[in-house]
C-alpha cells in the first residue's frame, strides 16, 4: 500500500495573500490538508474562513502565493484539467443553495446530468442511494425546496454534493440555523460520509459541538486587523482537546464562547 505521508497533500495553500482593493483578508497563509483527515477551520466573523474555502476550491485566485491540488499549482492547470479536478470536489453550502425551481430529484441529479453521460436509469439509482445515505425517503423526490424544512434542505444539499462521489468535501457552516437535534444529524452524516469511503473533509463552523464531534485537526484563524504585522494568522493548530486547554486567551475565549478581551476591546473603542 502506498505511503500517504509521501504523497502530495490533496490541498495546500502556500504563502497565500488575498486582498480586495485596499483590504487584505489573508496574509502569507500556509496550510496543508492531509489526505483522509477532517480539518475544521474556526475563527470569528471576518477572519477569512469563507475566503479560505473559496481559494481551496479555485473560486478565488490569490493576490500572491499559490494554491496546490495534489501538488500541482492550480494556476498551471489547463481549463480541461481544472474542470476535471473540480469534479472531485463536493460542496455543502451554508444555505444548501438548492435550485428552487427544481424538484429534490432534479437537484440531486443536476451534477450527474451536467457532467456525465450516464443513462437515466443509473442516475435514478444514484439519486436514490445518495438520498438514502442522508436518511431521506424516495417520497421526497417530487418535492420542491420550498416544501422542505431547513434540516431536509441541508440533507438534500449533501446528497447532491455526494452524487459524483467526490474525493474532497467542503462544508460551509453545515449546522447554521438548525436545532440541536438536526445539527447532530448533520454531524453524524459528516462522520458517516467519511466512514463509507476515503474522503478528505474541510469544515468551516462556529459550532463547537461540531468541532468536538468531527474534527481530526483544528485551525483557528484570527482577523488581520488585530494582529501584529509579522504575526501568523493561524493562532492555533491542534485537536479539540488542545483547543479547550489552550493558554492563549484568543483561543480559549473563542472555543468557550466567552466575551472576555473582545468585550473590553469593544468598550474601549
Amino acid at each position: 500500500m502506498a505511503d500517504r505521508s509521501s504523497s502530495p497533500a490533496p490541498l495546500e495553500l502556500r504563502d497565500v495573500t488575498i486582498s480586495f482593493g485596499s483590504q487584505t483578508i489573508l496574509r502569507n497563509l500556509s496550510l496543508a490538508v492531509r489526505a483522509g483527515e477532517t480539518l475544521v477551520v474556526i475563527g470569528e466573523s471576518g477572519c477569512g474562513k469563507s475566503v479560505t474555502l473559496k481559494l481551496m476550491t479555485g473560486l478565488l485566485t490569490p493576490t500572491m502565493g499559490t494554491v496546490h491540488w495534489s501538488g500541482r499549482d492550480m494556476k498551471t492547470l489547463k481549463l480541461k484539467e481544472l474542470t476535471r479536478e473540480r469534479l472531485k470536489i463536493g460542496y455543502l453550502f451554508q444555505g444548501a443553495a438548492l435550485f428552487d425551481s427544481m424538484t429534490v430529484f432534479e437537484n440531486v441529479a443536476f451534477g450527474l446530468r451536467q457532467n456525465t453521460s450516464l443513462p437515466e436509469g443509473d442516475i435514478r439509482q444514484i439519486v436514490g442511494e445518495r438520498l438514502a445515505d442522508v436518511g431521506l425517503a424516495a417520497s421526497v423526490c417530487s418535492k420542491k425546496p420550498g416544501e422542505l424544512s431547513g434540516g431536509m434542505k441541508k440533507r438534500v444539499g449533501l446528497a447532491r454534493a455526494l452524487a459524483l462521489m467526490p474525493d474532497i468535501m467542503f462544508y460551509d457552516e453545515p449546522t447554521t440555523g438548525l436545532d440541536p437535534v438536526m445539527s447532530d444529524v448533520i454531524n453524524e452524516l459528516i462522520l458517516q460520509t467519511r466512514a463509507r469511503r476515503p474522503v478528505t473533509s474541510i469544515v468551516v463552523t462556529h459550532d463547537m459541538t461540531t468541532v468536538r464531534k468531527v474534527a481530526d485537526r483544528i485551525v483557528m484563524l484570527y482577523p488581520l486587523g488585530r494582529l501584529n504585522p509579522h504575526e501568523s494568522q493561524i493562532v492555533f493548530e491542534g485537536t479539540a482537546e488542545e483547543a479547550f486547554a489552550s493558554p492563549d486567551p484568543r483561543v480559549s475565549q473563542f472555543v468557550r464562547g466567552e466575551a472576555g478581551d473582545r468585550l473590553r476591546e469593544m468598550v474601549a473603542a
